[in-house]
This record gives C-alpha cells, structure tokens and sequence, in this order.
C-alpha cells in the first residue's frame, strides 16, 4: 500500500503535541498520509514557530492539519475544540487519540518550607490532566460519533511510575492512574472498536524531562543502562505510535509497550 493513502481521510487527535513524543509523532503520522488535530498551549512567540514547522509538514505531506492553542482540560476547551473539528471531519474518522499532555507538579513530599512540597491539590491537578482527561476525550469523541470503528487510543507513561525520581510523586502517581485507566478502557471499551494502549518510553531528553531535578542525572544513568548503547529519542517512541496505528496492531489491546531499546531491562 502506498504509504501515501495509508490513513486516507483518517485523523489523529493529538492533545499535547508541540514538542517532545506529541510532536515527533505529529512528523511521523503525517508522513504516512495521516490529518492531525493538535492540541496544545503555547505563548505567541514559540505558537508562530510551531504554525511554521505545521504548515512546512502539512504542505510535504499533503495533509491537513489543524492547530487549537486551547486548554484540552476544561470543558470549554473541549467544545471549542468540537465545534471547529466538526466542519472539516468526517464522522468515524478518527483513527487516533494520542494523550501527550505533559502538565503536572514537581515538588517533594516532605520538605521544611510547607510552601513547596507537594499538597493534595497538586496532585488532583496533575492526575486530571496527565491521566483522567483521556477519558474524558475519549468519552468525547465517542459521543459525537468521531472515532473510527477500528479506532486506537494511547497514552505515555515512565518508569517514574514504578521508582522513586526526585519530586516526582504527583507526575508518578498521575502515570500509574493512567496505566490503570487505561487497562480498564482497553477492556470496557472494545465492543465499540477502540484498541488502548500505553507506552513506556525510556529516558528521553524531552523538554518535559529537563524540568524533572536532577534531569541529567537521569540521562547519564539511562544510557549507560540501554543494551542499545543510546538514549531514547520522541522519533523511537513515534515509530510505535504509527505501528498502534496500523490495520496490523489490530490485535494489541490493553499492553503496557516498552520503548526504550531494552532499557528497562537492566
């Protein structure tokens, strides 16, 4: 199949998806013939470069794709989104929903300043918008008849989820939600089609990563554990993006998918 008319007529909802695993999975879905709709929050300045590289894509590939600088975790961000997407997709189109969102707080537990360690709101909010607004998008979609009936959902979570990184309770407990919900969804969801899965990337130098403490302790460590020799790079983690994607993944439903060259391994 040319890999051109792949996805004809499909889309993929990205939320999250100006930079890191989001945006290099924007490169990768489009250049298998794949319109994107991607969502994210960025000021004026860094939001013209990003429209610049998008239409650069969209005008290589031949496909459209569709910018929302809108907050994905309100309802009002939602609607808004609904309403402009609506015009321009077909129902049962969607053949993607992509959670990329990288929002949360990194603050300790326990510290001698109560201002900066972690309360029980930062983690509510983090939760919401690292792993309980997927529902709420999938529930979304499903609603208005967009996904498409051989539809995928996946989402990214870390090793944080499982070991102790330095202030990075909420953001790991926000992941470890997320691989719950999703096993759930893979199995409550299926009889309307929808395949959900989540990825485990190894430790990639995205900007997200870098705002963790002792962020390049953890690049050092990751690539002298990877059996590859490297680091993980957003282009490893887009590869399997496509690979979910494909009329091949059919039958993977509810995995936990390591991407990290063996990483995880040692």
């Amino acid at each position: 199949m040319d890999i051109n008319l792949q996805f004809k007529g499909l889309w993929a909802v990205v939320l999250g998806g100006s930079s890191g695993f989001g945006f290099a999975a924007v490169q990768k879905l489009a250049s298998h013939g794949m319109n994107i709709a991607l969502l994210y929050r960025e000021m004026a300045g860094a939001e013209k470069a990003l429209q610049i590289k998008l239409t650069d894509i969209a005008g290589r590939h031949n496909v459209n794709i569709l910018p929302f600088n809108i907050n994905a975790l309100e309802a009002a961000g939602r609607q808004s989104f609904l309403e402009k997407f609506k015009l321009v997709a077909a129902s049962g189109s969607v053949k993607l929903l992509l959670h990329s969102i990288a929002r949360g707080n990194l603050k300790p537990l326990n510290t001698n300043d109560e201002n900066q360690q972690l309360s029980a709101e930062d983690i509510q909010l983090t939760s919401y918008a690292m792993a309980n607004s997927l529902l709420d998008w999938t529930r979304l979609l499903i609603a208005n008849q967009l996904f498409n009936a051989d539809g995928r959902i996946v989402g990214l979570t870390s090793e944080g989820a499982h070991k102790y990184w330095d202030s990075y309770a909420a953001i790991a407990i926000a992941k470890a939600s997320l691989e719950s919900l999703a096993r759930y969804m893979a199995v409550e969801f299926s009889p309307i089609g929808l395949k959900t899965n989540i990825i485990q990337a190894g430790v990639t130098a995205t900007p997200a990563l870098k705002m963790i403490p002792g962020s390049d302790k953890l690049i050092e460590t990751g690539i002298e554990r990877n059996p590859m020799g490297r680091m993980t790079t957003p282009a490893d983690v887009a590869n399997v993006i496509y690979l979910l994607s494909t009329n091949e993944a059919f039958w993977i439903n509810g995995s936990l998918i390591h991407v990290d060259g063996g990483e995880h391994c040692k």
